[in-house]
C-alpha cells in the first residue's frame, strides 16, 4: 500500500506534499511558502507575519457563524535527524515515506509527523467543502524545535478567536492541558592542541545504534545517552591507558536524545591490542545493562591514522569529570502530577576539535525555580573547568487549568466518540501553548494528536489507524463548538 491510498485521503495527500519541501527549524522558507500558495489558492484570507508565521482563515460554515471562533495550530519545521550511515540532504530532498502495516515511516531519517500530520489536519480542514465547522483562523508557526521563536514573535493582532487547539500532542488518548518550559545552556572551553606522540597507535571508536527520540518525552525511558557513554567509557579506559584525546563528535540536535557519538584518541603502540580488548569488554558491560532497553547499541573500534595533534593531557581529565558530573536524564519527578516528569536535561552535544571544547544542552521543567535549577547544575558542571556557560532560548511552560471549559468538552466528546475516557494530563515535552497564552488574554487552549512514536529520531513513525481516529474526532469538535 502507498500513502496515497491510505484514509483520510486528503490529510495524508497533503503530509505527503509537505515531507517533498525541506523545513529544518530556522530554514522554513519553503515550507512558509509551500503553506501561503496552498491558502490562496483556496481564496482564503491568508498571511504572514513579520516573524514568518503564516495565518489563513475560513469562514464559518452555514448555521456556524454564531460559533466561538477556533484557532487550529501546528508548527511548520521539523526535526532533521539521521543515522550515521544514511545518505541523505535535507536542504535537498523530501522525506522518503514508505507504509509499514499500521504505521508511516521514514527511511533512515525522521519521518515529520511531529508535527507534518497536525498541519496536514488544518489544511485538510481549510480545504474540505463537506464538513461543518465554526469560523477558523489556521495558525502555523515556525521554529518550534529551536527556541519556539515564531511562537514568540507572533502578531496576535491577527487573530479573534477565543479557543486554542494545538495539534501537536502525540497520544491518541491524551488531552493535553500543561507542558514543561525550556532553556538551552551551551558551553565553550579552550584547550591547547599538542604534538601527538612518537610510538603511537590510533582509533576511532563509534558508539551507535541507540534508540534516541524526544528529549522530553522519552527522557524517563532510561534510554542511553550517547555521549554519556562515550564519556564514561573513555574515563575508564583513562584510567588502565595513556590515551589522548584526538577529536570527539557526539549528538545532534538539542532536543533528541543522541544516538551516536564518535572519538578519535592515541594510545602507545605497545598497548594497543591490549586497549582493543579493553574496548571490546567495556561494550560488553554496556550491552548488558542495556539490554532490556537498547539492542541495537554498538560499540566499533578500528585503527585510524595517527593525529597531528592532541588535547594537552591537563586538560583532557578535566573534560571527563565535567562531562561525567553534567546532570543528564530526569532530574525531578513531578510532587503533584504522578508519573510527570517536573525537570530534566538532555546533554546533546559534545563537541572536541580544533581547540574548542562545546557542550549543547536542553533543560526543562514545568516549574520555573526548578528549570533554573537543573540549568544551574549543568552549568556548573563546566564552569568548574574554566568554561564559558551561556543560556539561551528560554520558554514559559504551561500552567494547567483543570477547570478549563474546552476541557470539559472535549472529554465529553471524547466520551461520546470512542465509549472510554481518555487520559488527562501534562507532557514533559515544550508546547507553544505557555507562549501563545500570554499574547492572548482569556484563551482556552488545549493539546491533541494521533500517534506518533520516535519523534526526533529516524525510528519515528506515524500510526495510520490513529491518525484516522484522531481527524474523525477533530472534526467532531469543530462541530460541536459552543456559541459565542
Amino acid at each position: 500500500m502507498e500513502l496515497k491510498d491510505l484514509s483520510p485521503q486528503p490529510l495524508w495527500q497533503y503530509f505527503t506534499e509537505l515531507n517533498a519541501v525541506p523545513r529544518a527549524s530556522k530554514k522554513e522558507e519553503g515550507a512558509i511558502a509551500f503553506i501561503m500558495n496552498f491558502g490562496k489558492s483556496l481564496g482564503l484570507e491568508t498571511r504572514r507575519d513579520a516573524a514568518g508565521n503564516v495565518v489563513i482563515k475560513k469562514p464559518a460554515t452555514a448555521g456556524m457563524e454564531q460559533r466561538k471562533t477556533v484557532i487550529l495550530q501546528s508548527h511548520l519545521d521539523m526535526v532533521h535527524q539521521k543515522n550515521g550511515d544514511v545518505v541523505f540532504d535535507f536542504a535537498t530532498q523530501g522525506i522518503d515515506m514508505y507504509v509499514d502495516g499500521d504505521w508511516v515511516k521514514a527511511r533512515g531519517t525522521t519521518l515529520g509527523a511531529d508535527n507534518g500530520i497536525g498541519v496536514a489536519a488544518i489544511m485538510s480542514v481549510l480545504a474540505a467543502k463537506d464538513i461543518t465547522h465554526p469560523a477558523i483562523e489556521a495558525m502555523f508557526t515556525i521554529d518550534e524545535e529551536t527556541g519556539m521563536t515564531g511562537a514568540k514573535s507572533l502578531d496576535p493582532a491577527n487573530f479573534s478567536g477565543t479557543i486554542l487547539l494545538n495539534l501537536d500532542t502525540e497520544e491518541e488518548d491524551e488531552l493535553t492541558i500543561g507542558c514543561a518550559g525550556g532553556l538551552d545552556t551551551n558551553t565553550k572551553g579552550v584547550y591547547k592542541e599538542v604534538p601527538a606522540a612518537d610510538g603511537i597507535a590510533s582509533f576511532d571508536i563509534r558508539i551507535k545504534g541507540l534508540m534516541g527520540g524526544h528529549s522530553g518525552m522519552d527522557i524517563h525511558k532510561g534510554r542511553a545517552n550517547a555521549n554519556k557513554l562515550m564519556n564514561r567509557l573513555l574515563y575508564n579506559a583513562k584510567k588502565k591507558f595513556d590515551i589522548q584525546l584526538s577529536t570527539l563528535d557526539g549528538g545532534s540536535l538539542r532536543n533528541a536524545i543522541p544516538r551516536e557519538s564518535n572519538a578519535t584518541i592515541t594510545v602507545p603502540a605497545g598497548g594497543k591490542d591490549n586497549f582493543v580488548a579493553f574496548v571490546h569488554d567495556f561494550a560488553t558491560v554496556l550491552k548488558e545493562e542495556y539490554a532490556a532497553i537498547e539492542a541495537g547499541l554498538t560499540v566499533e573500534v578500528s585503527p585510524a591514522e595517527n593525529p597531528a595533534t592532541v588535547m594537552d593531557a591537563e586538560y583532557f581529565p578535566r573534560v571527563l569529570r565535567a562531562v561525567y558530573s553534567a546532570p543528564n536524564g530526569v532530574f525531578r519527578m513531578s510532587p503533584d502530577i504522578d508519573g510527570l516528569v517536573e525537570a530534566s536535561s538532555n546533554l546533546a552535544r559534545v563537541i572536541v576539535k580544533e581547540g574548542v571544547f562545546i557542550t549543547q544542552s536542553l533543560q526543562r521543567s514545568s516549574v520555573e525555580t526548578t528549570k533554573e535549577d537543573v540549568a544551574a547544575a549543568v552549568g556548573a558542571a563546566f564552569e568548574n573547568i574554566g568554561c564559558e556557560v551561556a543560556q539561551s532560548g528560554d520558554y514559559p511552560g504551561w500552567r494547567p487549568d483543570a477547570d478549563s471549559a474546552i476541557l470539559r468538552l472535549l472529554l465529553q466528546l471524547y466520551k461520546d466518540h470512542f465509549t472510554h475516557e481518555p487520559k488527562v494530563g501534562a507532557c514533559h515535552a515544550g508546547l507553544e501553548c505557555g507562549i501563545l497564552g500570554g499574547h492572548f488574554g482569556g484563551l482556552d487552549m488545549i493539546s491533541f494528536g494521533p500517534t506518533i512514536q520516535g519523534a526526533h529520531s529516524p525510528d519515528e513513525k506515524a500510526q495510520i489507524s490513529s491518525v484516522g481516529r484522531f481527524y474523525d474526532y477533530l472534526l467532531h469538535i469543530l462541530r460541536e463548538i459552543p456559541v459565542k
